[in-house]
């Protein structure tokens, strides 16, 4: 029973959850969207705590309340640019080329594809940019995975993503509920990416970007992480050379930055330190396991 769970919790918790936005979406105002990803947000700590991929990572380092906070901001911020979109319609005066005449299944398909591209890409760069690093740094500070590790990011650096991923779309004419279902979407993925449940994906890790896939993306050791940067689909690191895979079982000390073990903890301390002087220490080395040939 615990084998079958591992392997259809990602697809179920996906799909099931999209399923539920649109239906959602076709019969009850947007804002519902919120109210729904309480309960994925449940069964995702439920999940860890039955089927763990590292039991040490549900026990709290004291980050619980900063998590939440993470949490708590940046979803409302996503609520806030969801709510704007009819003025930022007019302010655009876009191409108004969007497919409205398509099944809803379909538009939020064609928004996440073009989101997914646009968060990629500034997520490589986010990577390779000193200023940007700096902001996302604060998102591989944490030293243990589990789902709200997802919503956790500075703010600045979740707009500069976001406008990376919707400009393009907002430009097309995309409406407000597609919009509101992308977002639920994104959050639906993000919960996934970071996830601690022992989850098996098999050759479904070339598609989506799930846990066994992303965990390697928060390694400690300097540029071994600077793999598997997708949000939602895997074969835009394929196209960019940076898709990494390992059977290295990833433990409580592998993650983190390297170079700053030390990394603020808390809170408001995190929404500060991209704006300080950073010092820049050696990272350690990466275990044979997990070195790129």
């Amino acid at each position: 029973m615990r084998s079958l769970f591992a392997w259809l919790y990602a697809p179920l918790f996906l799909f099931g959850f999209l399923a539920l936005g649109l239906w959602t979406t076709a019969h009850h105002p947007t804002y519902w969207l919120a109210a729904l990803l309480v309960p994925a947000i449940a069964l995702s700590f439920l999940a860890e705590a039955g089927l763990p991929y590292e039991p040490q990572w549900n026990r709290p380092r004291g980050d619980r309340l900063r998590d939440g906070l993470h949490a708590l901001f940046n979803e409302s911020q996503s609520l806030l640019g969801v709510s704007v979109i009819p003025l930022a319609a007019t302010w655009l005066q876009g191409l108004d080329t969007w497919p409205n005449h398509w099944p809803l299944i379909f538009q939020l398909l064609l928004a996440v594809l073009v989101a997914d591209l646009g968060v990629t890409l500034m997520h490589y760069l986010s990577h390779r940019l000193e200023p940007l690093w700096r902001l996302h740094a604060v998102h591989h500070s944490v030293q243990r995975l589990y789902g709200f590790n997802g919503l956790m990011k500075h703010p600045l650096h979740q707009a500069v993503e976001a406008l990376a991923g919707t400009a393009p779309l907002l430009l097309l004419g995309m409406p407000q509920g597609i919009a509101a279902l992308l977002a639920f979407a994104i959050a639906l993925q993000l919960l996934l990416q970071h996830s601690n449940v022992d989850m098996r994906i098999g050759p479904l890790r070339h598609l989506f970007a799930w846990a066994p896939v992303h965990r390697f993306h928060h390694m400690k050791y300097g540029r071994a992480g600077d793999v598997n940067f997708a949000l939602f689909f895997s074969f835009w690191d394929r196209l960019l050379g940076t898709a990494f895979h390992s059977d290295y079982p990833l433990g409580v000390h592998d993650l983190g930055i390297g170079s700053r073990p030390d990394y603020p903890r808390n809170y408001l301390a995190q929404l500060i330190e991209p704006f300080r002087p950073q010092p820049h220490g050696a990272s350690p080395e990466a275990p044979e396991g997990l070195r790129q040939v």
